[in-house]
Parts: C-alpha cells; structure tokens; sequence
C-alpha cells in the first residue's frame, strides 16, 4: 500500500515520482531509486547554483553562533 498526497498540477511527471519515491522512502523505509536520487540531486545542486548566484555566498551560521555565545556567561 502506498500512501498518495494531493498532487499540485504543475509538476513534471518526474517530479511526481521524485515526490512519491521520497514519500515511499519517509513512510516506509522503501529505498529511493538511483535514478530519481540522481535527479533531485542535480535539481538541489541547480536550485543552490542559481540562490549562490543572485545572493552570493549566504554566511549566516557562524554570525548567528557567534551572537549567541557572545551573550552567554562564561563556563
């Protein structure tokens, strides 16, 4: 059994069974196909490619950490 989720019109049938594959693998445990991992990852790496481009390099870990611990008490 397979669960389904409300599917939005404007996705690709690749990103259907992308969305269905990661479902399968969060509910069940079910392994993700090499081939649909092999997609995503390249989506994920094109999506962070083009944010690094319009933003630059988004450094707001460290800063953040380093506010926070300027704030604590010494140990």
């Amino acid at each position: 059994m397979s669960a389904t989720v409300p599917i939005k019109s404007d996705l690709t049938p690749e990103e259907r069974e992308e969305r269905q594959a990661i479902l399968d693998k969060l509910l069940y445990g079910r392994p993700v196909p090499p081939e649909v991992e092999r997609r995503i990852r390249e989506r994920a790496a094109k999506i962070t490619e083009e944010i690094q481009q319009k933003h630059g390099l988004l450094d707001v870990a460290v800063p953040a950490i380093r506010a926070l611990r300027d704030g604590l008490p010494d140990a």
